[in-house]
């Protein structure tokens, strides 16, 4: 240490400073003083330079008879040591001195800068998978911890400085890390459902949950601010007995489960197969059946004029027969039922026409409005006749049927190249699906669809 003055009463002042190139915790000595060797290992002179730089804080520690007490200068701090500096050593100590006299005190820097990497180990100890809690599997943990002091306060709160031991402490914090990361790694399988036998490869997990705990734990044990715990390695005893023994039960376990797995997987697919199949043949059946009922509308409707003809027929015809017998009874009654009345007969078969006639024409009169509604006339030769049937196909696109297309949507297609000869297609008739290629009726489009719309140049030489 740098010599700073003489004092009144005789002897050397010192100037109490840390030039160390890189600390955590480091106590400062008197000038030629030896540790344990003689009082003034502690001994301060009054009127003393301190100088703290910047990041750093210096710690005063009296130890007396009434305990421990403590002074705390924050850097950047470069004066004398005087009673306003030190509020502690004033209030129990007074100015008994004269500011001559040595104090004892320790005085420690703390750099708040400094970030310390402790390596840790944690050495074989039996995990167990769950499944299996009579299979020990020995497993080993490597890693590193990195922290700081960022809340001086707090960690000279929890430690005691006085004859403190860097070394000392650096043991607490990695036996502290070994052991939490330990309970937590042996807890992994149970709590995260990770096999033993794959543990090796789930690091990155494992040390999100490792991190999260052990930050927390020595951040509140220590009072150091953890930025980083880092597992390097996992370790396996693949050569014992116990790792033998689970790996070999354990790939049972996920042969059957793969097996089991597959016989599923097949079963869905052919489900999912029957399914579509059985949805393809609904609606074929539904499109045939509402084609069939169109068609036979159809049929009513061009057929419409021929069916109210006849029906005007037997309704006249059962109307004259009605009325004609009538008039045949009444023809017998008159007679006084000795034989037949040729006049009141003739007389019923006239009225029976005549209403014949009347409803016949009635009916006629309705057939005629109704034809009207519909927009078609009672002559025969105006009646339109049935349009020519369509020819649709369906498509096979991506495993499913598509809607009925006709010939000018499959040639946009053709266009559209969503329609090769390779495509499968399919209409009513046919027994099986079949290449669009192989159907005669369908050639036509491939080679229409090559056609060019533009106009070829004309010959020069005709």
């Amino acid at each position: 240490m740098a010599l700073f003055g003489k004092s009144a009463a005789g002897g050397f002042m010192d100037e109490i400073r840390c030039d160390e190139p890189s600390y955590l915790i480091w106590k400062w000595h008197p000038y030629k003083s030896k540790q344990g060797y003689n009082k003034r290992e502690n001994a301060i002179r009054w009127g003393s330079s301190l100088r703290v730089k910047d990041g750093e804080v210096a710690v005063f520690v009296y130890n007396n008879e009434d305990g421990s007490y403590q002074d705390i200068i924050e850097g950047p701090f470069d004066k004398k040591i005087q009673t306003e500096n030190l509020p502690v050593i004033a209030s129990i100590i007074g100015l008994a001195y004269q500011g001559g006299t040595p104090f004892q005190a320790e005085v420690y820097f703390i750099n708040l800068a400094k970030v310390i990497q402790i390596p840790f180990a944690v050495p074989y100890f039996d995990l167990y998978d769950p499944r299996f809690l009579d299979i020990g599997v020995p497993t080993s943990v490597h890693g590193r911890i990195t922290f700081n002091i960022a809340d001086y306060k707090e960690f000279i709160k929890l430690h005691r400085l006085y004859n403190f031991s860097l070394t000392d402490f650096q043991t607490q914090v990695r036996d502290a890390t070994a052991r939490y990361v330990k309970g937590i790694v042996t807890n992994v399988p149970e709590e995260h459902s990770i096999p033993v036998v794959q543990i090796e490869r789930k690091i990155p997990l494992i040390n999100e949950y490792v991190e999260d705990k052990v930050k927390k734990r020595l951040e509140k044990d220590f009072g150091v601010n953890v930025s980083a715990v880092d597992i390097n390695s996992i370790e396996i005893d693949k050569d014992s007995e116990g790792y033998e023994k689970l790996r070999s039960v354990t790939l049972d376990i996920v042969t059957e489960t793969t097996k089991k797995q597959a016989e599923i997987n097949i079963k869905n697919m052919q489900d999912m197969q029957k399914i579509n199949a059985e949805n393809i043949e609904e609606t074929m059946r539904i499109q045939r059946e509402e084609a069939q009922y169109a068609q036979h509308k159809q049929t009513q409707t061009s057929n419409l004029a021929a069916m109210q003809l006849e029906k005007q027929a037997e309704v006249g015809i059962a109307g004259a027969e009605a009325l004609g017998q009538m008039g045949a009874n009444g023809a017998m009654e008159m007679s006084g039922g000795g034989g037949m009345n040729p006049a009141g007969m003739m007389t019923g078969m006239a009225m029976g026409g005549a209403i014949g006639q009347n409803m016949a024409n009635m009916m006629n009169n309705m057939s005629q409005v109704l034809n009207n509604q519909q927009g078609m006339t009672q002559n025969p030769q105006d009646i339109t006749p049935p349009p020519i049937p369509a020819l649709v196909y369906q498509v096979a696109i991506n495993g499913q049927a598509s809607e009925p297309i006709g010939m000018s949507g499959l040639f946009q297609m053709v266009n559209e190249g969503s329609l090769t000869k390779d495509s499968l297609v399919w209409k009513q008739g046919m027994k099986e699906w079949a290449k669009a290629g192989d159907i005669q009726e369908l050639q036509t489009l491939f080679e229409k669809s090559t056609l060019s719309n533009e106009a070829p140049p004309i010959p020069t030489d005709i």
